[in-house]
């Protein structure tokens, strides 16, 4: 398995990490801004980073995906 944060796990087709991650940014653009809840968010991504031994996010993969896509729609 890469241990990028793009990389796919075989029983889904989410990055890994990819809910903890997008919890996280989704707290922080809340108002009103919830600390307490994005600090809990922000261990949850570490604990997961850890035990998962992600090394770097990344969002290359997405936009080549997408590139593809629009590319085979032309």
């Amino acid at each position: 398995m890469d241990q990028s944060g793009v990389s796919q796990s075989k029983s889904q087709s989410e990055p890994v990490c990819g809910k903890e991650a997008l919890d996280l940014l989704n707290c922080v653009t809340q108002s009103p801004y919830d600390q307490d809840k994005c600090l809990r968010l922000l261990q949850s991504l570490r604990d997961c980073v850890l035990n998962k031994k992600v090394k770097k996010f990344s969002l290359t993969d997405q936009e080549k995906q997408e590139a593809n896509t629009t590319g085979k729609k032309a």
